[in-house]
């Protein structure tokens, strides 16, 4: 990606942006020239700490403490982050959860509990967002989805069943909000290196390998997203783009 600064004068809100692959969108975006509402769900030093690195890079940014599981806290965020940018243009849902837990021991708040983060979540973000996207005339929403979600992966039916859902509710969203000049898309993640390893999962990662040699990096990620978020990509809406080495060929 180019050192321009191709989103100067839109504003982008991340949701789960305080670490990992999170983190990494919301630099990107800043220094693409976005103004960032950093999120986070418990940890506000940690979206502070994003916020003083999008400044020290010349940026700007605020940190925003909500559960995107609570209507009412997405909206209050959503609504304080309009008062405080004027606009809102570009909506990144990377909020996730991780969970290893054969299907015999997964119990109804469980199942809840991690489809309610992954897909309830970017549902209600995209209901609280959907005026000020539309009045953008440029919007943006960008679903990061997880390869186990096209591979499958032992001990995460609740996770894959989330994360392939967020793949349908990309394509239906594309149709809806192709009127309002509003693209979707749904960048999904393979074997990514985080500060938990890889970001699909040891099961899948023992189940498979990329065909580069290598783990992808939280930057490589953040760039396809950069990009989605740009200019240049206003006649790609409704897609899936896989970043994953080759490990899986879709």
């Amino acid at each position: 990606m180019g050192e321009g600064k191709e989103l100067q004068g839109r504003v982008a809100l991340v949701t789960g942006a305080s670490r990992n692959i999170g983190r990494a969108i919301a630099l990107a975006l800043a220094d693409a020239g976005a103004n960032v509402v950093v999120n986070a769900r418990k940890s506000l030093d940690e979206a502070r700490d994003v916020v003083k690195e999008i400044e020290k890079r010349g940026g700007k940014a605020v940190a925003s403490l909500a559960d995107v599981t609570d209507e009412q806290a997405v909206m209050t965020m959503v609504r304080s982050s309009i008062d405080t940018f004027g606009r809102m243009d570009i909506l990144v849902n990377n909020a996730a959860v991780r969970d290893v837990t054969p299907i015999e021991s997964i119990d109804y708040a469980t199942w809840k509990r991690v489809t309610g983060i992954i897909l309830d979540g970017a549902f209600l973000t995209v209901k609280a967002s959907l005026l000020a996207l539309r009045d953008s005339g440029n919007g943006s929403i960008i679903n990061i989805g997880g390869m186990s979600g096209h591979t499958g992966a032992a001990g995460r039916p609740h996770v894959v069943a989330a994360k392939l859902g967020l793949v349908g509710f990309t394509r239906g969203l594309a149709h809806d909000l192709a009127k309002d000049h509003i693209t979707v898309n749904c960048v999904v993640p393979g074997l990514i290196d985080t500060q938990r390893g890889a970001s699909s999962g040891s099961k899948t990662a023992h189940q498979h390998q990329t065909i580069i040699g290598r783990r992808g990096t939280v930057d490589e990620v953040a760039a396809v997203v950069r990009f989605l978020a740009g200019p240049d990509a206003r006649y790609i809406t409704g897609q899936d783009w896989h970043v994953n080495g080759g490990a899986y060929l879709g």
